[in-house]
């Protein structure tokens, strides 16, 4: 860790017999559009990211999720579902050769989708659900777990012993802002080493971070423009991955289309965000 005055031993995480987290490692980058959508986008976007990720030497995992379970209102869209979503992700994984990782809601969902995915995630809301995340410790692989936003860091000591007791191979604990009043979310970068001291990778949500929950009424708003400002600022503190949601078309993106980059946005932010890592590690 690069931050003055604390020294943390981190555990590094395998999340493919090619790909390690942690330290020594290259940032990693978790990166798709916020749910999955027709496979020709899916596809192009995963594409367009992966050689955005080659040209600036950082490591790639694709994300999106199957089912978006905690829309805001009843009648925004969810995703595919678990069947047809698993089938796209693991044409993402084998047509494109990356590693992929997507959201689980239930702990019935675990097993089902660990049998394609190479890291599961778990959304913030549910970070302190016991049952899901020993379903997903239960599968063997490497679990990311976003710090819920009405959690201190610290706090998350609490949900990396639960994945560790449930025999989780590596946990990644993930910062997405806090809750500050009503409708909005504020980042604490105090934060991203204290959680690092927990003893596992850190990274950073950068786009979830500029979100405005409920702000546009029936849905999430945000405010894209915020977000190369976060990722640097989380860079320079030392995370070991970066999270962001990238559509070809965020404005018209059916969910979190307000705070996503636009994937021609993205090749110039990673370079930046790939030459900062490189001093904050130099």
């Amino acid at each position: 860790m690069a931050a003055i005055g604390i020294t943390t031993a981190v555990r590094s995480v395998e999340i493919t017999p090619e790909l390690r987290l942690g330290p020594g490692r290259p940032l990693l980058i978790i990166a798709g559009p916020c749910q999955l959508e027709a496979p020709d986008r899916v596809l192009r976007i995963a594409a367009g990211l992966k050689r955005a990720c080659a040209a600036a030497g950082l490591s790639y995992v694709f994300k999106a999720s199957f089912d978006k379970a905690n829309r805001t209102s009843l009648g925004s869209t969810r995703g595919p579902g678990l069947d047809e979503g698993l089938a796209l992700l693991d044409r993402v994984r084998t047509e494109l050769g990356v590693p992929v990782t997507t959201d689980v809601h239930l702990p019935e969902q675990a097993a089902a989708v660990a049998s394609v995915v190479d890291l599961l995630q778990v959304p913030a809301f549910l970070c302190r659900q016991t049952d899901l995340l020993l379903a997903c410790a239960a599968t063997g692989r490497p679990v990311n777990v976003k710090k819920g936003q009405f959690l201190a860091p610290p706090g998350m000591a609490h949900v990396a012993d639960k994945l560790v007791q449930g025999g989780a191979p590596g946990v990644i604990l993930t910062e997405r802002g806090t809750t500050f009043g009503h409708g909005d979310l504020v980042v604490d970068m105090r934060g991203l080493p204290l959680m690092r001291e927990l003893g596992w990778p850190v990274c950073f949500d950068a786009t979830h971070s500029v979100q405005r929950p409920a702000g546009l009424g029936g849905t999430t708003g945000g405010d894209r423009r915020l977000v190369p400002f976060l990722a640097r600022a989380a860079v320079a503190a030392g995370v070991d991955a970066v999270f962001l949601e990238v559509h070809d078309d965020p404005d018209h993106a059916p969910s979190d289309g307000p705070n996503m980059v636009r994937l021609d946005d993205a090749p110039a932010l990673l370079a930046e965000l790939a030459a900062l890592d490189g001093l904050v590690r130099g």
